[in-house]
């Protein structure tokens, strides 16, 4: 696994992670979320918010910015010059390659330094339930959606890379940061679908969103070229397949 360059600075947290002590800063100069409006998507803009070394710029993006669901959102980034809302909806490409063009516009040639693709959807159906069109929404959003969003801002993830002065991987260089879950593990599984795991569901009920980005986060300060490529939950550990 290389991670030379941004194009291949891939890692991925697992939402079912757990937590940690001290919140760490990311040492990047500028940061893009996607599906900021609510979730892990809205501790994360908070947390970067209060961190010792929040980012210079901080994009957030939503496919609604003056929606509903945008208004925690919008009350948070007020007060707040350093952070800037998109349109951005990871399911409509006319949306993803405006906003990386206004981003790029904020930027003003120095390139963005993380890129974090948070936004996705979940269908809870079972497999009777379960309609083609459900498939194709969640593939859609959660696979298709992170792969345009991430050609779309790549120039820029490489323009912050060469400007840096670091080498290999890390959020002060350049990085692209996947938010998954456990569930995508196919060793897994069997503590999601195959069975209801009632002990194991219970034991991780007391994980918060707080809880679980102040993990993320102080995974991501300590980002390396070892967490190229593969899937880690918010303490840190290595996730299988």
């Amino acid at each position: 696994m290389s991670s030379e360059g941004a194009s291949r600075a891939s890692c991925f947290l697992g939402r079912a992670a757990q937590g940690q002590e001290l919140m760490a800063g990311l040492g990047a100069r500028s940061v893009l979320v996607t599906g900021a409006n609510r979730g892990i998507g809205l501790e994360l803009v908070r947390q970067l918010l209060s961190s010792p070394d929040p980012p210079q710029h901080l994009f957030v993006c939503s496919r609604q910015p003056d929606g509903q669901r945008g208004q925690e959102l919008r009350t948070l980034i007020s007060n707040h010059p350093n952070v800037t809302m998109v349109k951005l909806d990871v399911t409509d490409p006319t949306t993803i390659k405006e906003a990386a063009t206004y981003v790029e516009g904020h930027l003003k040639g120095t390139g963005l330094n993380v890129l974090i693709n948070n936004a996705a959807i979940f269908t809870d159906l079972s497999l009777e339930a379960a309609h083609p069109e459900d498939m194709l929404n969640e593939y859609k959003t959660n696979v298709i959606g992170p792969l345009l969003v991430s050609q779309a801002f790549l120039p820029l993830l490489k323009m912050a890379a060469k400007g840096g002065s670091q080498k290999g991987l890390s959020c002060s260089r350049a990085a692209i940061i996947n938010i998954s879950s456990s569930m995508g593990s196919v060793e897994l599984v069997s503590h999601t679908y195959i069975k209801p795991a009632v002990p194991y569901r219970c034991s991780k009920a007391d994980l918060t969103v707080d809880d679980s980005v102040r993990g993320i986060l102080n995974v991501l300060s300590k980002l390396d070229d070892r967490h190229s490529g593969i899937l880690v939950n918010w303490k840190g550990e290595k996730l299988p397949w």
